[in-house]
């Protein structure tokens, strides 16, 4: 497999990270953790950006977010037009975003949801191709050149 996956959270999501950096190894991926390496309070936007930069760069195929509720992380991640970053809450949100709207970067929100949905979601999102086809037309519409 070998696909990189860089993972970020805030304080809220810390715990969380944790357990999807574990799943992600399990998985046979090769997670890239990119912080916060503790409950200590943090910014969300730095870890968004550090995801970001890491898909932008190549260094890694995927991501994954987390902050307290998945809202913040995600506005900010989908600031870099490289991003489609989708909040999920079941593995139906998972499936959807990868199938409809090419994500490349799935979020959490720490506070929001349980590990084993988390998990749940993570395989799903990416074991989950892109339709393409008339899904194409209008992920392309979603930063226009």
């Amino acid at each position: 497999m070998n696909q990189t996956i860089a993972i970020g959270s805030d304080h809220a999501g810390f715990e969380l990270k944790g357990t999807l950096v574990r799943e992600l190894t399990e998985l046979g991926y090769a997670p890239l953790d990119l912080g916060t390496d503790g409950e200590e309070s943090v910014d969300y936007p730095d870890f968004a950006h550090a995801v970001a930069r890491a898909l932008k760069a190549g260094k890694a195929d995927m991501g994954v977010l987390i902050c307290g509720t998945g809202i913040g992380i995600s506005i900010a991640a989908n600031r870099h037009p490289e991003i489609r970053a989708a909040l999920v809450h079941d593995a139906l949100g998972a499936r959807m975003c990868r199938q409809h709207n090419d994500a490349n970067v799935i979020v959490f929100g720490g506070r929001m949801i349980g590990s084993e949905v988390a998990r749940d979601c993570l395989d799903v999102f990416l074991n989950t191709e892109f339709e393409g086809g008339r899904h194409q037309r209008r992920v392309a519409k979603i930063t226009p050149s």
